[in-house]
């Protein structure tokens, strides 16, 4: 079962490369998350309202939100990096990013499994080859990918979607959800999913995940319903698709939880519904 297929398929994480090459000055980063990818050299990462971290060996840096950082280069040798403008849709209410720690730091030599695809990030951003932009971005939609694969084995994540989808039991039931918005899910429906007891499973779920069992499928359902509002589908034809029998039922619980009627997303401004 790949626990995270209907998540990506929905909200899919994204990357774009805006720099490979040597570093040789102070350089701030505020408005976007970001991936930076060290090859060589020496960086001081520095945060408001945190110690200042050395870096001197091949790392990867993920930041997973936007958060105001910058590198300061202290030798004439430079830094050389590759980095990544990154969007887990957490605008959209991508639960992807709900959990995540600001910071990653994942030395390469201490995590094997990611530097076939650093390396390869590597040799293309220090190239100058057809394609280059978009093997670029490619490959760090990947490494994004297993990044946030490793956070969730690693046990990094102690609250939210990601978390619950760590728990062998809690993942069964968070992916059924997932994997079928529109099916009437009751409280009873994924207990048995999980394998546990109605009342344990509703107690372990909110403590692990933040939320109760329904308040996360319909949050869910609201995600989808965004991305397809957006995409310019009708709201009858949204409504049904997450598991509403009436456009008038959906739109109801859309304002109330967005803030705005479904009919002002996007492409649907002026769409009858």
């Amino acid at each position: 079962m790949d626990h995270f297929a209907a998540l990506f398929a929905h909200v899919t994480p994204t990357a774009r490369t805006f720099f490979a090459g040597n570093l040789c000055e102070t350089t701030q980063f505020a408005e976007f998350g970001y991936l930076h990818l060290l090859k060589g050299g020496a960086l001081t990462l520095t945060q408001s309202g945190t110690a200042d971290i050395a870096v001197s060996e091949p790392t990867l840096l993920f930041f997973p939100r936007p958060r105001a950082h910058g590198f300061t280069i202290g030798s004439q040798r430079g830094a050389d990096l590759v980095c990544a403008t990154i969007d887990l849709g957490s605008d959209r209410g991508n639960p992807i990013s709900q959990g995540l720690p600001d910071l990653v730091m994942l030395p390469l030599d201490s995590h094997p499994t990611l530097k076939p695809a650093c390396e390869l990030l590597v040799t293309e951003g220090f190239a100058d080859s057809d394609g280059r932009q978009a093997a670029l971005d490619r490959l760090f939609d990947y490494l994004l990918i297993l990044v946030v694969r490793h956070v969730v084995a690693s046990g990094l994540v102690r609250s939210g979607v990601l978390a619950g989808l760590a728990d062998p039991r809690l993942a069964k039931a968070l992916t059924a959800m997932h994997e079928e918005p529109a099916k009437p899910w009751s409280l009873g429906d994924l207990a048995d999913a999980a394998g546990m007891s109605r009342t344990r499973f509703a107690a372990h779920f909110r403590d692990v995940v933040g939320a109760t069992p329904i308040d996360h499928l319909t949050n869910w359902r609201m995600t989808l319903a965004r991305g397809l509002l957006a995409a310019g589908k009708p709201v009858k034809s949204v409504a049904s698709q997450v598991g509403y029998d009436s456009a008038a039922a959906f739109s109801r619980v859309f304002a109330r939880l967005i803030g705005h009627a479904p009919r002002d997303v996007g492409a649907n401004r002026d769409r009858p519904g």
